[in-house]
Protein backbone atom coordinates (compact mmCIF):
# COMPACT_ATOMS: atom_id res chain seq x y z
CA UNK A 1 0.00 0.00 0.00
CA UNK A 2 2.77 2.45 0.68
CA UNK A 3 4.16 2.37 -2.91
CA UNK A 4 1.06 3.03 -4.22
CA UNK A 5 0.70 6.12 -1.78
CA UNK A 6 3.84 7.43 -3.13
CA UNK A 7 3.17 7.33 -6.07
CA UNK A 8 -0.10 8.84 -5.70
CA UNK A 9 2.26 11.47 -4.00
CA UNK A 10 4.23 11.81 -6.92
CA UNK A 11 1.71 11.82 -9.10
CA UNK A 12 0.08 14.60 -7.08
CA UNK A 13 3.07 17.41 -7.14
CA UNK A 14 4.55 19.46 -9.74
CA UNK A 15 8.06 20.07 -7.86
CA UNK A 16 9.90 17.13 -6.20
CA UNK A 17 12.93 17.25 -4.42
CA UNK A 18 15.27 14.34 -3.74
CA UNK A 19 17.58 13.69 -0.94
CA UNK A 20 19.75 11.19 0.61
CA UNK A 21 22.34 10.92 3.84
CA UNK A 22 26.16 12.99 4.27
CA UNK A 23 29.15 10.88 3.25
CA UNK A 24 27.32 9.41 0.18
CA UNK A 25 27.64 6.06 -1.20
CA UNK A 26 26.72 4.35 -4.33
CA UNK A 27 23.44 3.36 -3.19
CA UNK A 28 22.47 6.90 -1.49
CA UNK A 29 23.53 8.49 -5.19
CA UNK A 30 21.56 5.43 -7.13
CA UNK A 31 18.36 5.38 -5.35
CA UNK A 32 18.68 9.49 -4.86
CA UNK A 33 19.04 10.16 -8.40
CA UNK A 34 18.05 6.77 -9.96
CA UNK A 35 14.47 8.08 -8.41
CA UNK A 36 14.61 11.39 -9.81
CA UNK A 37 15.36 10.03 -13.22
CA UNK A 38 12.36 7.68 -13.17
CA UNK A 39 10.11 10.34 -12.06
CA UNK A 40 11.26 12.72 -14.81
CA UNK A 41 10.66 9.92 -17.84
CA UNK A 42 7.67 8.94 -16.76
CA UNK A 43 6.41 12.86 -15.89
CA UNK A 44 7.88 15.36 -18.22
CA UNK A 45 6.50 18.34 -16.99
CA UNK A 46 7.52 17.90 -13.68
CA UNK A 47 10.45 19.45 -12.25
CA UNK A 48 12.69 17.62 -10.54
CA UNK A 49 16.04 17.98 -8.70
CA UNK A 50 18.81 16.17 -6.76
CA UNK A 51 20.38 17.97 -3.95
CA UNK A 52 23.35 17.60 -1.66
CA UNK A 53 26.68 17.89 -1.05
CA UNK A 54 28.70 16.10 -4.08
CA UNK A 55 31.26 13.86 -3.69
CA UNK A 56 33.84 14.09 -6.46
CA UNK A 57 35.00 10.18 -6.13
CA UNK A 58 30.98 9.75 -7.09
CA UNK A 59 30.66 12.34 -9.12
CA UNK A 60 30.51 10.07 -12.55
CA UNK A 61 27.40 8.51 -11.04
CA UNK A 62 25.70 12.05 -11.87
CA UNK A 63 25.79 15.69 -11.03
CA UNK A 64 23.79 17.33 -8.74
CA UNK A 65 21.17 20.54 -8.30
CA UNK A 66 22.01 23.75 -6.59
CA UNK A 67 18.27 25.29 -5.59
CA UNK A 68 16.85 28.28 -4.48
CA UNK A 69 15.19 27.85 -0.88
CA UNK A 70 12.05 29.11 -2.10
CA UNK A 71 12.03 25.79 -4.55
CA UNK A 72 10.77 23.91 -1.41
CA UNK A 73 7.76 26.11 -1.72
CA UNK A 74 4.76 23.54 -2.30
CA UNK A 75 7.16 20.50 -3.18
CA UNK A 76 7.45 17.09 -2.56
CA UNK A 77 10.28 16.15 -0.52
CA UNK A 78 11.60 12.63 -0.63
CA UNK A 79 14.81 11.06 1.24
CA UNK A 80 16.54 7.92 0.31
CA UNK A 81 18.89 5.93 2.18
CA UNK A 82 18.84 7.85 5.31
CA UNK A 83 17.66 6.44 8.73
CA UNK A 84 18.22 9.89 11.09
CA UNK A 85 17.41 13.04 10.31
CA UNK A 86 20.27 14.73 11.34
CA UNK A 87 22.30 12.47 8.82
CA UNK A 88 19.82 14.17 5.55
CA UNK A 89 22.60 15.92 3.59
CA UNK A 90 20.97 19.59 3.28
CA UNK A 91 19.33 20.10 6.37
CA UNK A 92 16.49 22.39 4.05
CA UNK A 93 14.51 18.45 3.39
CA UNK A 94 11.83 19.96 5.79
CA UNK A 95 10.90 22.81 4.01
CA UNK A 96 9.01 21.12 1.86
CA UNK A 97 4.88 20.27 1.79
CA UNK A 98 4.92 16.99 2.28
CA UNK A 99 8.23 14.72 3.05
CA UNK A 100 8.64 10.86 2.29
CA UNK A 101 11.20 8.60 3.52
CA UNK A 102 12.67 5.53 1.52
CA UNK A 103 15.03 3.99 3.52
CA UNK A 104 16.34 0.21 4.19
CA UNK A 105 18.26 0.54 7.77
CA UNK A 106 16.48 0.07 10.95
CA UNK A 107 13.54 2.69 11.42
CA UNK A 108 15.12 4.25 14.39
CA UNK A 109 13.83 7.83 13.50
CA UNK A 110 10.84 7.50 11.90
CA UNK A 111 10.01 10.84 10.45
CA UNK A 112 8.07 12.03 7.00
CA UNK A 113 4.28 12.71 6.85
CA UNK A 114 4.83 8.68 4.53
CA UNK A 115 7.41 6.07 4.99
CA UNK A 116 8.87 3.04 3.25
CA UNK A 117 11.04 1.02 5.21
CA UNK A 118 12.24 -2.54 3.99
CA UNK A 119 15.11 -3.84 6.53
CA UNK A 120 15.28 -6.60 3.79
CA UNK A 121 16.07 -5.04 1.18
CA UNK A 122 19.65 -4.94 -0.18
CA UNK A 123 19.63 -1.36 -0.94
CA UNK A 124 17.30 1.65 -1.11
CA UNK A 125 18.41 1.45 -5.05
CA UNK A 126 16.60 -2.56 -5.01
CA UNK A 127 13.64 -0.77 -3.22
CA UNK A 128 13.57 1.96 -5.88
CA UNK A 129 13.55 -0.88 -8.76
CA UNK A 130 10.92 -2.48 -7.00
CA UNK A 131 8.38 1.02 -6.70
CA UNK A 132 9.03 1.06 -10.92
CA UNK A 133 8.00 -2.34 -11.37
CA UNK A 134 4.69 -1.69 -8.75
CA UNK A 135 4.31 1.54 -10.75
CA UNK A 136 4.22 0.49 -14.90
CA UNK A 137 1.07 -0.01 -15.10
CA UNK A 138 0.46 3.39 -13.68
CA UNK A 139 3.07 5.32 -16.03
CA UNK A 140 6.26 4.32 -14.68
CA UNK A 141 9.14 4.08 -17.23
CA UNK A 142 12.91 3.01 -16.64
CA UNK A 143 15.31 4.51 -18.94
CA UNK A 144 19.28 3.25 -19.61
CA UNK A 145 20.10 6.09 -17.38
CA UNK A 146 18.03 5.49 -14.25
CA UNK A 147 18.60 1.33 -14.56
CA UNK A 148 22.82 2.17 -14.34
CA UNK A 149 22.02 4.15 -11.29
CA UNK A 150 20.14 1.73 -9.68
CA UNK A 151 21.99 -1.08 -10.79
CA UNK A 152 25.29 0.73 -9.51
CA UNK A 153 23.21 1.36 -6.19
CA UNK A 154 22.78 -2.47 -5.50
CA UNK A 155 26.28 -3.47 -6.92
CA UNK A 156 27.64 -1.03 -4.10
CA UNK A 157 25.71 -1.62 -1.03
CA UNK A 158 25.70 -5.74 -1.53
CA UNK A 159 29.95 -5.53 -2.14
CA UNK A 160 29.29 -6.85 -5.43
CA UNK A 161 26.98 -9.63 -4.63
CA UNK A 162 28.93 -10.58 -1.64
CA UNK A 163 27.42 -9.96 1.05
CA UNK A 164 24.40 -11.85 2.78
CA UNK A 165 21.64 -8.97 1.93
CA UNK A 166 21.88 -10.19 -1.68
CA UNK A 167 19.09 -12.27 -1.69
CA UNK A 168 17.51 -14.10 -4.70
CA UNK A 169 15.51 -11.15 -5.95
CA UNK A 170 18.37 -8.79 -5.85
CA UNK A 171 19.70 -11.09 -8.32
CA UNK A 172 16.59 -11.34 -10.13
CA UNK A 173 16.70 -7.95 -10.49
CA UNK A 174 20.02 -7.30 -11.01
CA UNK A 175 19.51 -9.80 -14.34
CA UNK A 176 16.40 -7.58 -15.52
CA UNK A 177 18.62 -4.28 -15.01
CA UNK A 178 21.81 -5.59 -17.07
CA UNK A 179 19.41 -6.04 -20.32
CA UNK A 180 18.89 -2.29 -20.62
CA UNK A 181 21.88 -0.99 -22.65
CA UNK A 182 24.14 0.36 -20.12
CA UNK A 183 28.41 -0.04 -20.34
CA UNK A 184 28.64 -2.03 -17.21
CA UNK A 185 32.37 -2.63 -17.54
CA UNK A 186 32.78 0.78 -17.71
CA UNK A 187 30.91 1.38 -14.60
CA UNK A 188 32.37 -1.00 -12.73
CA UNK A 189 35.74 0.13 -13.43
CA UNK A 190 34.57 3.66 -12.14
CA UNK A 191 33.10 2.44 -8.82
CA UNK A 192 36.30 0.32 -8.44
CA UNK A 193 39.08 2.45 -9.84
CA UNK A 194 41.96 2.90 -7.17
CA UNK A 195 44.08 5.82 -7.26
CA UNK A 196 47.77 5.33 -6.73
CA UNK A 197 47.58 7.16 -3.27
CA UNK A 198 44.74 5.18 -2.08
CA UNK A 199 46.32 2.45 -2.95
CA UNK A 200 49.44 3.15 -0.88
CA UNK A 201 47.33 3.65 2.28
CA UNK A 202 46.18 0.43 1.52
CA UNK A 203 49.04 -1.22 1.36
CA UNK A 204 50.03 0.45 5.13
CA UNK A 205 46.72 -1.09 6.53
CA UNK A 206 47.64 -4.60 5.11
CA UNK A 207 51.12 -4.22 6.80
CA UNK A 208 50.25 -3.23 10.12
CA UNK A 209 46.62 -4.62 11.04
CA UNK A 210 46.45 -6.37 14.11
CA UNK A 211 43.52 -9.32 15.73
CA UNK A 212 42.66 -9.29 18.74
CA UNK A 213 41.89 -12.79 20.83
CA UNK A 214 38.29 -11.60 20.10
CA UNK A 215 38.55 -11.05 16.56
CA UNK A 216 38.51 -7.61 16.17
CA UNK A 217 40.95 -5.68 14.54
CA UNK A 218 41.50 -1.65 14.63
CA UNK A 219 42.91 0.84 12.20
CA UNK A 220 43.60 4.48 13.62
CA UNK A 221 43.73 6.88 10.38
CA UNK A 222 45.21 10.11 12.00
CA UNK A 223 45.12 13.57 10.23
CA UNK A 224 49.19 12.64 10.17
CA UNK A 225 48.85 9.32 8.05
CA UNK A 226 46.11 11.15 5.81
CA UNK A 227 48.67 14.02 4.79
CA UNK A 228 51.44 11.60 4.56
CA UNK A 229 49.53 9.59 1.91
CA UNK A 230 47.69 12.72 0.37
CA UNK A 231 43.92 11.60 1.10
CA UNK A 232 40.76 13.20 2.27
CA UNK A 233 39.10 11.84 5.20
CA UNK A 234 36.00 10.87 2.84
CA UNK A 235 38.42 8.68 0.37
CA UNK A 236 39.00 6.21 3.39
CA UNK A 237 35.74 4.72 2.27
CA UNK A 238 36.92 2.93 -0.50
CA UNK A 239 39.09 0.84 2.23
CA UNK A 240 36.89 -0.09 5.09
CA UNK A 241 36.01 -3.59 3.62
CA UNK A 242 39.66 -4.17 3.15
CA UNK A 243 39.75 -6.75 6.09
CA UNK A 244 36.76 -8.36 5.34
CA UNK A 245 38.35 -11.78 3.72
CA UNK A 246 41.50 -11.73 6.35
CA UNK A 247 41.03 -14.75 8.76
CA UNK A 248 40.47 -14.89 12.11
CA UNK A 249 39.12 -11.66 11.81
CA UNK A 250 35.10 -11.39 12.70
CA UNK A 251 34.55 -7.71 13.03
CA UNK A 252 36.49 -4.12 12.48
CA UNK A 253 36.68 -0.28 13.09
CA UNK A 254 38.33 2.23 11.33
CA UNK A 255 38.66 5.68 13.06
CA UNK A 256 39.68 8.41 11.28
CA UNK A 257 40.63 11.82 12.43
CA UNK A 258 39.03 14.06 10.37
CA UNK A 259 38.98 18.34 11.79
CA UNK A 260 36.31 18.23 14.05
CA UNK A 261 35.97 14.50 15.07
CA UNK A 262 36.66 10.96 14.66
CA UNK A 263 34.94 9.13 11.80
CA UNK A 264 33.91 5.43 13.14
CA UNK A 265 33.48 3.28 10.54
CA UNK A 266 32.22 -0.27 11.65
CA UNK A 267 31.81 -3.96 9.75
CA UNK A 268 31.24 -7.40 10.68
CA UNK A 269 31.14 -11.06 9.71
CA UNK A 270 28.87 -11.51 12.68
CA UNK A 271 28.83 -9.90 15.70
CA UNK A 272 26.40 -7.14 15.78
CA UNK A 273 27.63 -3.62 16.09
CA UNK A 274 24.62 -1.31 15.01
CA UNK A 275 23.43 -1.10 18.66
CA UNK A 276 27.16 0.41 19.42
CA UNK A 277 27.42 3.06 16.41
CA UNK A 278 23.99 4.15 18.15
CA UNK A 279 25.88 4.73 21.29
CA UNK A 280 28.24 6.29 19.41
CA UNK A 281 26.11 9.01 17.80
CA UNK A 282 25.82 6.46 14.71
CA UNK A 283 23.68 4.10 13.80
CA UNK A 284 23.39 1.65 10.23
CA UNK A 285 23.03 -2.19 9.19
CA UNK A 286 23.60 -5.06 11.99
CA UNK A 287 26.99 -5.85 10.13
CA UNK A 288 27.72 -2.38 8.40
CA UNK A 289 27.14 0.92 10.22
CA UNK A 290 29.03 4.37 11.10
CA UNK A 291 29.24 6.51 14.23
CA UNK A 292 31.35 9.72 15.44
CA UNK A 293 33.27 10.38 18.41
CA UNK A 294 35.35 13.10 19.27
CA UNK A 295 38.91 12.33 21.23
CA UNK A 296 40.87 9.69 20.83
CA UNK A 297 40.53 8.12 24.37
CA UNK A 298 36.59 7.84 23.35
CA UNK A 299 38.19 5.41 20.77
CA UNK A 300 38.97 3.39 23.48
CA UNK A 301 35.22 2.84 24.74
CA UNK A 302 34.29 2.38 21.26
CA UNK A 303 37.10 -0.42 21.25
CA UNK A 304 35.91 -1.92 24.71
CA UNK A 305 32.35 -2.36 23.30
CA UNK A 306 33.63 -4.15 20.24
CA UNK A 307 35.88 -6.44 22.11
CA UNK A 308 32.66 -7.56 24.42
CA UNK A 309 30.52 -8.37 21.86
CA UNK A 310 33.27 -9.73 19.73
CA UNK A 311 33.85 -12.25 22.81
CA UNK A 312 30.27 -12.81 23.48
CA UNK A 313 29.78 -14.01 19.97
CA UNK A 314 32.48 -16.53 20.12
CA UNK A 315 30.65 -17.91 23.58
CA UNK A 316 27.88 -18.16 21.55
CA UNK A 317 29.42 -20.23 18.81
CA UNK A 318 31.25 -22.82 20.98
Amino acid sequence: MTKKEILSAIKQYDTIILHRHVRPDPDAYGSQVGLAKLIEASFPKKKVFVTGQEDPSLRFLAPLDEIADETYQDALVIVCDTANQERICDQRYSMGEKLIKIDHHPNVDPYGDLAWVDTGASSVSEMIYELFLDGKEDGLKLTTEAARLIYAGIVGDTGRFLFPSATAKTFQYASELVKYPFDRKELYDQLYNTKHHIAKLKGYILQNFTVSKNGLSTVNITRETLEQYGLEASETSQLVGLLGDIEGIIAWVFFIEEPDNIRVRLRSKGPVINEIAAKYNGGGHPMASGASVYSWEETEAVIRDLEEVCEQYQIEKR
